[in-house]
């Protein structure tokens, strides 16, 4: 399984600590992208959070479908499994779309996870 979930933080830590990428929700609603890349605006390990555990099958099966990431010094690009990537609303619904045409490894738990998105103001996927 590439995708997990926790019910609380100890559970995550008993997993593997923090050996994980983490797609969380976006909970700030400014349009201001320099402050929600902001190192400050992250709060990391979030209970609602999806986790990813082997970054390089992560990498492999979806780094062309996260490619419109928006990096923390403001620059867009495939997917930095080590550092900070905001997905506006507009760009979870391209990527959903990629990933319904695609159907790359346990697409399914993803989808299930950004459609909540939808009630954010988009998401962050953040690196280990």
């Amino acid at each position: 399984m590439l995708f997990y979930s926790f019910e609380n933080q100890q559970q995550r830590r008993e997993e593997g600590g923090s050996a994980f990428i983490e797609f969380q929700f976006c909970h700030l609603f400014t349009k201001d992208v320099k402050e929600i890349v902001s190192v400050d605006s992250i709060k990391n390990w979030k209970d609602d959070s999806l986790y990813v555990k082997d970054e390089n099958t992560f990498y492999r099966q979806y780094s062309h479908i996260f490619d419109c990431g928006t990096y923390n010094n403001l620059q867009q690009g495939t997917v930095d499994v080590y550092g900070i990537n905001y997905y506006s609303p507009s760009d979870t619904d391209s990527i959903v779309s990629k990933i319904n045409r695609q159907k790359p490894q346990d697409y399914e738990i993803l989808l299930e996870w950004l459609e909540k998105a939808k009630n954010y103001n988009g998401f962050y996927i953040l690196g280990i």
